[in-house]
C-alpha cells in the first residue's frame, strides 16, 4: 500500500485539493449573506433634518416677475371676450365636449374668435390642447368657424354635413 501513495501522490493531492473546493462551495459559498448598516437615517427618530433640505426650507421665495420670463416663452394674453352668453363651440365638427372646456379655460368661447384665428394663434392653441394637437387643421376648425360666424347654415351643410 505505501507503494500506491508513492506512485500516486500528486493525483492523490489533486483530488484532496478538489474535495475541499466541493465542501467550500457546498457549505460556506451558498449561503445567504445579509447587510445590516449601522447608519442611521435621516428620518430615523431623533435625528435632526437633513442640512440641504433646511437650507431649502429656509430659502426666501422668489416670485416670477415680467423680467424673469424669456421673450420666447411669453404667451399673448388671450382676446377679450364680450360678456354675452358662450356659443356652443362643439357645432364645429371635429370639436369635442372635452376641447371645449379645455378652449373655455384658454378663454376661447365664441366661434367668431375661431374664424378670426391666424396660423401663429393656430399653432399656439394647438400646443396647448394635449393629445387633440393637430386637429384644428386636420377638421378645418377655422373654415368651419366663418361659415357659422356668417350664419351661412347651407355652405356650411354642404361643405361639413349637417350640423347636430
Amino acid at each position: 500500500m505505501p507503494e500506491l501513495i508513492q506512485a500516486y501522490w500528486p493525483y492523490i493531492l489533486i483530488a484532496f485539493v478538489i474535495g475541499i473546493a466541493v465542501a467550500w462551495f457546498a457549505f460556506a459559498a451558498s449561503r445567504k449573506t445579509s447587510v445590516t448598516t449601522i447608519s442611521k437615517d435621516v428620518l430615523d427618530d431623533d435625528q435632526s433634518p437633513a442640512a440641504r433640505n433646511q437650507a431649502l426650507i429656509d430659502a426666501p421665495v422668489k416670485s416670477a416677475g415680467v423680467d424673469d420670463v424669456p421673450a420666447a416663452e411669453a404667451e399673448p394674453a388671450p382676446v377679450p371676450t364680450p360678456t354675452k352668453a358662450a356659443d356652443d363651440l362643439t357645432q364645429i365638427k371635429g370639436l369635442g365636449p372635452k376641447i371645449a372646456v379645455m378652449l373655455g379655460e384658454m378663454g376661447i368661447t365664441d366661434i367668431a374668435q375661431i374664424a378670426a384665428w391666424d396660423d401663429a394663434e393656430i399653432a399656439r392653441v394647438d400646443a396647448k390642447l394635449g393629445r387633440f394637437q393637430g386637429r384644428i387643421t386636420r377638421d378645418n376648425w377655422v373654415e368651419q368657424a366663418k361659415h357659422l360666424a356668417q350664419g351661412d347654415a347651407d355652405a356650411f351643410a354642404d361643405k361639413f354635413g349637417n350640423n347636430g
